[in-house]
């Protein structure tokens, strides 16, 4: 397996890569470089060394990951292992936003009404824009 019993640290660039937490590993320095990786509350660079027990923080695709490091690994590992690799304290991520399905028009009934693109401000919650209506 790509764990190693006798390794006490590791590089966070690499942790961070090989437990699937970003893509690439040139991404994981990326996002050290930027201060967007925090070791128990420290900004660090791609070299820093993690231990096991570490809090890391990484903000990453719009949210937030706190994760204790409970294993360290040397190569990427798959998402099973990796799983076990970390303990993910992370707050839930937010519920996706449900995607309106845009209205479709049939094809050639022309330009839509006022009444109409009154219709579909209600449907997109856009009422009480502009000027009261009576």
């Amino acid at each position: 397996m790509a764990s190693d019993e006798g390794m006490t640290t590791t590089r966070i660039d690499s942790w961070i890569w090989s437990v699937r937490l970003t893509k690439t590993r040139s991404l994981a320095a990326a996002a050290c470089r930027a201060g967007h990786v925090r070791v128990n509350g420290e900004r660090v660079k791609p070299a820093h060394a993690v231990r096991t027990g570490d809090e890391v923080r990484l903000r990453h695709a719009g949210r937030e990951r706190i994760v204790v490091v409970s294993r360290l690994v040397r190569k990427r590992v798959g998402a099973p292992v990796a799983a076990e690799c970390y303990i993910d304290n992370s707050p839930p991520a937010p519920p996706r936003e449900e995607v309106a399905l845009l209205a479709v028009r049939d094809r050639g009934t022309g330009r839509p009404t006022k009444r109409d693109r009154r219709e579909m401000d209600e449907l997109r919650g856009r009422t009480g824009l502009g000027p009261e209506r009576n």
